[in-house]
């Protein structure tokens, strides 16, 4: 379509960068020279479905095929920015719309003829995993805070080894740090979460804290890195939530009310860390025991709450025990067989009676390993 009415039209971005690291793009976003309004010309008279989603001012519309959304972006440049939106303004040259991309990895182009479209050194960062911010770092931050979360996220995903940034870099993060206040809480959280789930996460989440990042974020001022330290030792190859890897940083289950102020986390988010801070320190494997889970099984068969599996595998991954999350997955919760009805047939009816009766035969069935069926519970009833 777009070759035909003499349009350039090349994949950009987070695409080539992914196509050049071998991976399959999760999403492929295209930039071109055609404006909005002849997107839309075009589009309609080749009955190609658009979606309404609001980017239209910025210059991008989104076309469904085969059942996919591409978006497709006005090559564009920035007129005027306040750190959090920008004014722009369409253009045809590709190098000024490269310019205004943040890091060089994410500022390439590729022609659908296989041709790659480099103008900062993009490709060769990418062999050399190096991230970098296109032309000046300041500049870049400046245009759009969030960028600082953004370098720390690539960061995690394609360099090589901790450590390895231009101190030029380093300098600019913790100079604009404060910007980063203006940011939504939801933007950063989106952010961040990536952070906690590459490459990296120990040195990346220190460096939160010497940058004076870490403050404008909703991170206690003086979170425990020790115990940080600790738990992101705990959790390498455990796969943990953002959320119990943050948790560490918290010494108080305020920390974690003051977070959800200022991110919006779900409420899921919210209640895990809440959990986590309650009980890792006392919801802890059984010393002496040749049943190590038991307490942990315990709390899941009293809490009848449907997501205490999942928070304690969380708890098992933060405490770093990962042969007992290996029993945890196999294990599957048994049912307490007896019922307030079973209790009624026997001929106890006060309802307080039959409450306390339940519990006495919960504690017995849970000394027993679970083991103990209806009618062996049943027969102690009638013994007492």
């Amino acid at each position: 379509l777009f070759e035909k009415e003499k349009y350039e039209l090349r994949i950009a971005g987070g695409a080539v960068r992914d196509l050049l690291n071998g991976m399959k793009p999760q999403d492929v976003d295209f930039a071109t020279t055609a404006t909005p309004t002849e997107m839309k010309a075009m589009f309609q008279s080749a009955g190609v479905r658009m979606i309404n989603n609001k980017g239209e001012q910025h210059g991008t519309i989104t076309a469904r095929l085969h059942e996919e959304n591409f978006e497709i972006t006005t090559l564009r440049i920035d007129v005027v920015t306040d750190g959090r939106h920008a004014e722009v303004e369409f253009t045809t040259d590709w190098e000024k719309d490269a310019e205004r991309r943040d890091l060089t990895v994410n500022s390439m182009f590729l022609g659908l003829d296989g041709t790659l479209y480099d103008y900062f050194s993009g490709y060769e960062d990418l062999q050399n995993k190096k991230v970098r911010f296109v032309g000046q770092a300041s500049q870049r931050i400046q245009e759009d805070y969030l960028r600082i979360l953004r370098y720390l996220r690539f960061y995690g995903r394609i360099a090589e080894k901790p450590g390895d940034h231009e101190p030029g870099t380093l300098e600019a993060i913790k100079e604009n740090a404060k910007g980063l206040a203006r940011i939504s809480g939801e933007r950063i959280w989106v952010e961040l979460k990536k952070i906690l789930t590459g490459n990296h996460v120990h040195h990346l989440v220190r460096l939160m804290y010497e940058l004076h990042v870490a403050r404008y974020i909703g991170l206690p001022v003086n979170g425990s890195l020790e115990e940080f330290d600790k738990v992101s030792k705990n959790v390498q190859n455990l796969f943990p939530k953002p959320m119990t890897v943050l948790t560490s940083l918290f010494k108080v289950q305020d920390d974690v009310m003051k977070l959800d102020l200022r991110l919006k986390i779900s409420k899921e988010e919210k209640n895990l860390g809440l959990f986590l801070v309650k009980y890792r320190r006392d919801l802890v494997r059984a010393a002496d025991s040749t049943e190590p889970l038991k307490p942990y099984q315990d709390f899941i068969i009293d809490s009848r709450e449907s997501d205490a599996n999942s928070r304690i595998c969380e708890l098992l991954k933060y405490q770093g025990e990962e042969h007992l999350l290996k029993e945890m997955h196999q294990w599957s919760i048994p049912l307490f067989p007896v019922s307030g009805h079973d209790i009624r047939k026997i001929g106890i009816s006060s309802g307080k009676e039959i409450r306390t009766m339940l519990q006495q035969l919960r504690d017995r069935w849970k000394k027993s390993g679970y083991q103990m069926d209806k009618e062996e519970l049943l027969s102690y009833v009638k013994k007492v």
